[in-house]
């Protein structure tokens, strides 16, 4: 099972330890608004292969979803971990959720 991070670590791991934060939710769900740093990879599409090499920090909304994808990561051989409540934790701390064209973003 892949191990939990809280949104501070996770975004200190990404900014300062160049992890990829990988967001496992549904396109319209990206497409409401996103952690600016993330990369798009819905669930169903998730091919870990990809992600060889990297240590990955995995979100969803909740945290449900994310620990499926770090979990089949893990399984997999990557370092990969679950950020604890999602980008719904990531936004309540107040850091930034954007729509791809860099405005402000919401939670979906």
């Amino acid at each position: 099972m892949a191990p939990p991070i809280d949104v501070a670590d996770a975004d200190a791991l990404v900014t300062q330890g160049g992890a990829l934060l990988l967001d496992v939710r549904e396109d319209s769900e990206w497409v409401a608004g996103h952690a600016p740093a993330a990369t798009h990879c819905a669930l169903a599409e998730l091919t870990p292969e990809h992600y060889r090499g990297s240590t990955v920090v995995v979100m969803c909304r909740s945290g449900g979803r994310s620990q499926t994808a770090a979990d089949a990561l893990c399984a997999a051989g990557i370092t990969a971990l679950n950020l604890t409540g999602g980008i719904s934790a990531w936004y309540a701390s107040g850091r930034a959720v954007v729509c791809d064209d860099g405005s402000a973003g919401t939670v979906a």
